[in-house]
């Protein structure tokens, strides 16, 4: 059987990996495991999204969609103390190892569902979503994830998106148009491209 990081229970044999990163002036320590992406260092593209968020311009909750195991949640929590952090993910080894990290982390504002795609959510007003979508689970998976966020953001919320080019970069950046009226560009580095649409009325 093929085994996906986007699988709900990994097969493989755990081994996991820790190491120590900076984002945005600050050290954090992540475990991963084999069956999760990027198991020995936070990805380019995770790292550009922490790097660029800010904060959107309405209060609440922001949510990572297919958080793995767990940067991006965990920096962003960590930087936005004031904002509750979701981080949802279909991989079970994903969701345990996220939590792990934010413990590592002396993290707190944060909270762990497994889920596929929105499906275990109950709550579904958030101030932003950000994902780093997993592209090897299809076009149409990612694509779900964009429309589904839409329907769970608050008026003013905003969606962040980091994308390769080559991995669809622009049938993304054409369906949040679709979806959301309106794409913005917040950064291109290394073929990959980082989309962000606010959510108007």
């Amino acid at each position: 059987m093929t085994e996906h990081y986007f699988s709900n229970k990994p097969q493989s044999e755990s081994s996991p990996k820790t190491w120590k990163y900076r984002l945005r002036q600050k050290e954090y320590t992540f475990t991963s495991d084999v069956g999760v992406f990027s198991k020995h260092e936070v990805d380019f593209g995770s790292k550009l999204l922490i790097e660029q968020f800010s904060a959107p311009d309405v209060d609440g909750g922001i949510l990572d969609v297919g958080c793995g195991y767990g940067p991006i949640g965990i920096v962003l929590a960590d930087q936005f103390p004031e904002r509750q952090i979701l981080m949802i993910d279909v991989n079970e080894r994903a969701v345990k190892l996220a939590e792990k990290n934010a413990a590592q982390n002396a993290v707190h504002n944060v909270a762990f569902q497994e889920s596929n795609l929105f499906s275990g959510i109950k709550e579904k007003q958030f101030a932003a979503i950000v994902t780093n979508p997993p592209i090897r689970a299809g076009k149409k998976i990612v694509h779900a994830i964009l429309d589904e966020s839409y329907h769970a953001l608050l008026e003013g919320g905003a969606l962040w998106v980091v994308i390769q080019k080559k991995q669809g970069a622009p049938s993304a950046k054409e369906k949040l148009k679709e979806r959301f009226g309106h794409v913005d560009i917040i950064a291109r580095n290394k073929g990959y491209y980082l989309l962000r649409s606010v959510k108007y009325s």
